[in-house]
């Protein structure tokens, strides 16, 4: 995942576009524990909501 992900950020992917199942790629990447691509997101910019709870799983 992470070689993906690293592409879409050199390629000016939007890391808090909306969508999908999980909503946007930090939720995700949270929802399977990928610690590595939550922080490469969360480097790139990417925010997720203060009440959810999943985010206090990796911080």
């Amino acid at each position: 995942h992470e070689q993906v992900v690293k592409m879409l950020l050199d390629k000016g992917a939007e890391v808090n576009a909306q969508g999908g199942r999980y909503g946007n790629a930090l939720q995700a990447a949270l929802s399977i524990g990928n610690e590595q691509v939550v922080k490469m997101l969360r480097n790139a910019g990417a925010h997720q909501r203060q009440e959810d709870d999943l985010v206090l799983m990796v911080e």
